[in-house]
């Protein structure tokens, strides 16, 4: 009984490494198509309005890789 609840941690953690690994992958791809770099233009120029879409586009692709794993 103790080897399946192992198991099912073990997966669970293999799974969230492995979204998070897609996480990072997508934002470096995200970084590399927009003309700016954008956390220069968040964090030092204070740009809000970028911010607020770079973090609903995270939230996005964070989403559809939970689903994607959840199945």
């Amino acid at each position: 009984m103790e080897y399946i609840a192992l198991k099912g941690i073990v997966n669970a953690l293999i799974f969230s490494v492995i979204g998070v690994v897609v996480l990072i992958i997508s934002y470096y791809i995200i970084e590399k198509i927009t003309p700016e770099n954008t956390w220069k233009e968040i964090v030092q120029n204070k740009n809000t309005a970028l911010a607020i879409v770079f973090a609903a586009l995270i939230i996005g692709i964070s989403l559809i890789i939970s689903a994607a794993i959840h199945g």
